[in-house]
């Protein structure tokens, strides 16, 4: 069946088109598949970094609303609206240096994945602006 293909040039010609249209095909798909996994790392940086982002902060203002909870049912035990809330807390106000260097390291960690996604975003934004070959 082979002998006949390559003996009837048109029927060649048509075989070595296919070959080139299924190589060419090929290629994009491996284009295609490495920008997708780009675009996807991409994504999970900039995802990561928002959710550490948002765990930090929600972490440090729940020391703030505990107080704000605290006046708050405070000021109503006074104006006699409820009774006084038991103490259930026996905590400092003033934060240990232990916190505090906490705070700092989870302050510079975020503001190092932020640069990280910054930067990965910014290149991710650059390949999609370069014009395509295939276009």
């Amino acid at each position: 069946m082979e002998l006949l293909e390559t003996q009837d040039p048109e029927k060649k010609k048509l075989i070595e088109t296919s070959d080139r249209h299924r190589r060419a095909m090929e290629k994009e798909l491996s284009d295609l598949t490495q920008k997708t996994d780009r675009a996807l790392k991409t994504a999970l940086i900039v995802g990561g970094s928002l959710a550490l982002t948002f765990l930090i902060i929600s972490a440090l203002s729940k020391k703030r609303r505990k107080k704000k909870k605290k006046l708050a049912l405070e000021a109503a035990a006074q104006a006699g609206l409820t009774p006084p809330p038991a103490e259930e807390d026996d905590e400092d106000d003033s934060p240990s240096i232990l916190s505090t260097v906490g705070n700092q390291l989870l302050n510079q960690a975020s503001i190092i994945l932020l640069d990280l996604a910054r930067q990965k975003l910014k290149e991710y934004l650059a390949s999609r602006n370069t014009p395509n070959d295939h276009s």
